[in-house]
């Protein structure tokens, strides 16, 4: 007879725009929300009894009743707020997990000065966070960021490696180093001011990478995380993606010309997959 090991259900997807105005100076937070809960929901699954499930359209319109009366400035804050009246409302759940992207605005200038009403949109990356909650236990905040897309053109050498009877690629100590970086970093205390936070941590991980010799997308990844747990004693373990992007020599001499170093193919697939989890 078939049993019903483990379940959750929840909204995904819901994408939220907040104006916090102050005068003329504003604020704007563009957040996507998801929604995953745990709790006593076997009944539905088993017996099409819905008695205990909250539509994942009220999960949709909470996200947004929230928003409106929250005073949180950051995702982290904010996910904070709608798990804990997510429970409160709803005893038949035992667990939630809120996931947020942040899509980043800044502001414009105009004569010389920050605009207090007119933004751009920075990218291709987006801030992240997730938040399990679980009532009268424990909290685990992540936060990080996914898409980042950085390269330097020097620093960056891979040598050394082992070869075999497939191996064609050629040692380089001069390469272009690519990636689209997925970081991830999980708090082990309380944080009192989560954008501070986030702004020192990806300062660090930027000028780590810009000024690290590299002997390879490793090296690199982890000299990134060690200076990030360095920085700041609340974090207790970072998990970085890296793929190589690989950006391939091209080859002039049919052409009756040479090329040191300079004209290149940019490309994303296939590329490399680095990743580690690096902890205290």
């Amino acid at each position: 007879m078939a049993r019903l090991a483990e379940n959750h259900y929840g909204k995904s997807r819901v994408r939220l725009l907040k104006v916090m105005r102050n005068g003329d100076q504003h604020e704007l937070r563009e957040w996507t929300v998801g929604v995953h809960l745990k709790g006593d929901f076997e009944r539905c699954f088993t017996d099409g009894n819905n008695a205990g499930i909250m539509a994942t359209d009220t999960m949709k319109n909470t996200v947004y009743s929230v928003a409106r009366d929250s005073t949180a400035l950051t995702m982290e804050q904010y996910a904070q707020d709608l798990a804990r009246l997510l429970t409160q409302r709803n005893p038949q759940v035992k667990h939630v997990r809120v996931t947020v992207e942040e899509k980043m605005w800044v502001r414009l200038k105009a004569d010389g000065e920050q605009h207090g009403s007119a933004f751009r949109q920075r990218g291709p990356d987006v801030a992240t966070s997730d938040l399990s909650y679980t009532p009268g236990g424990a909290e685990v905040v992540k936060s990080g960021v996914k898409g980042l897309v950085i390269l330097k053109t020097s620093q960056s050498s891979f040598t050394g490696f082992k070869r075999d009877a497939w191996t064609t690629l050629p040692e380089t100590a001069d390469r272009l180093f690519g990636t689209e970086a997925t970081i991830v970093w999980t708090y082990g205390s309380p944080i009192e001011d989560y954008a501070a936070t986030r702004t020192r941590l990806m300062e660090s991980l930027l000028a780590t990478f810009a000024r690290h010799d590299s002997l390879s997308v490793q090296h690199t990844l982890f000299a990134m995380a060690d200076e990030a747990l360095a920085l700041e004693p609340r974090v207790s373990e970072i998990v970085l993606t890296m793929p190589n992007r690989h950006n391939l020599l091209v080859d002039l001499s049919p052409f009756g010309q040479d090329n040191p170093n300079e004209i290149f193919v940019p490309t994303d697939e296939p590329h490399g997959h680095i990743e580690a989890r690096v902890v205290r």
